[in-house]
């Protein structure tokens, strides 16, 4: 075993303690992407099911106080009543398909029965600074049926934006259907619904696109990724010691030369 006492070196041993922690840190990552590639498939899997059933009222899935579910948001629900556009607020800080900042348009929707809907009609441009009420195209008037994917109410901890105070007037950050309850003095539908039907006149306020699929193949990849680094650290590992030892044996096989005889240049 004298062919491998270079092991005991501090050199040696700091490469087999590296090597030694790699192993399980990479596995531990592997199955952090494997459970992003779950969470992910079970998600899209979600959306796809929701996005695909068939319309159905909105009070059958939601109601004042509700906490839309994860299995109910983005299902197609339909509201049949009037737009209320005296106590329309927009929200601040959206974007467009292309990347451009501007609003949201929230307009309470009064159904048959006397509860509210909220109706995000989609996104508008700022047309600068963000102080005055912009100028909103007009909702479809009088007795209306829309269509549209319920939506969960809008968290700082969910969204990352945060509900700051002293906005300008009839502006908000986000949605929120208890604080809009007790703004309107009304029962509230729990969670809002994007707007997809009727289509709007002019194409504004821009309607909002479905939600995409999240990239779980590339988690997969990842995964497979990690375990196999973790699977060829003790593969390099052992490759070195067999160089180490190759050329240890290597160089010691070589003539020494004889005492008072100049060595080599």
């Amino acid at each position: 075993m004298h062919r491998y006492r270079f092991l005991s070196s501090r050199q040696w041993v700091i490469l087999t303690l590296v090597s030694i922690a790699l192993i399980p840190t990479m596995i531990k990552l592997g199955f952090w992407q494997q459970h992003r590639y779950e969470e992910r498939t079970a998600r899209n899997d979600l959306v796809s099911a929701a996005l695909h059933a068939d319309p159905v009222p909105v009070e059958r899935l939601t109601s004042p106080g509700h906490a839309v579910t994860r299995a109910e948001k983005y299902r197609t629900v339909t509201a049949t009543g009037t737009f209320d556009t005296a106590k329309e607020v927009v929200v601040r800080r959206r974007t467009s398909s292309d990347g451009e900042v501007g609003f949201h348009v929230l307009t309470p929707f009064v159904l048959t029965d006397g509860k509210v809907l909220l109706v995000n009609r989609g996104w508008i441009p700022a047309n600068g600074a963000q102080t005055a009420f912009p100028k909103i195209p007009a909702p479809p008037a009088g007795r209306t049926t829309v269509s549209g994917r319920l939506m969960t109410d809008e968290t700082t901890a969910a969204s990352g934006i945060k509900n700051v105070a002293g906005l300008p007037d009839r502006q908000i950050m986000l949605i929120d259907s208890a604080r809009e309850a007790r703004r309107l003095g009304a029962q509230v539908l729990g969670g809002y619904i994007q707007q997809t039907a009727p289509q709007p006149k002019g194409g504004s306020p821009e309607q909002i696109s479905d939600p995409g699929s999240e990239d779980a193949p590339l988690n997969y990849a990842y995964m497979i990724q990690w375990w196999l680094f973790a699977a060829a650290v003790p593969v390099g590992w052992w490759f070195l010691v067999r160089r180490e030892v190759r050329d240890r044996e290597e160089a010691a096989a070589q003539p020494q030369p004889e005492a008072g005889e100049p060595a080599a240049v």
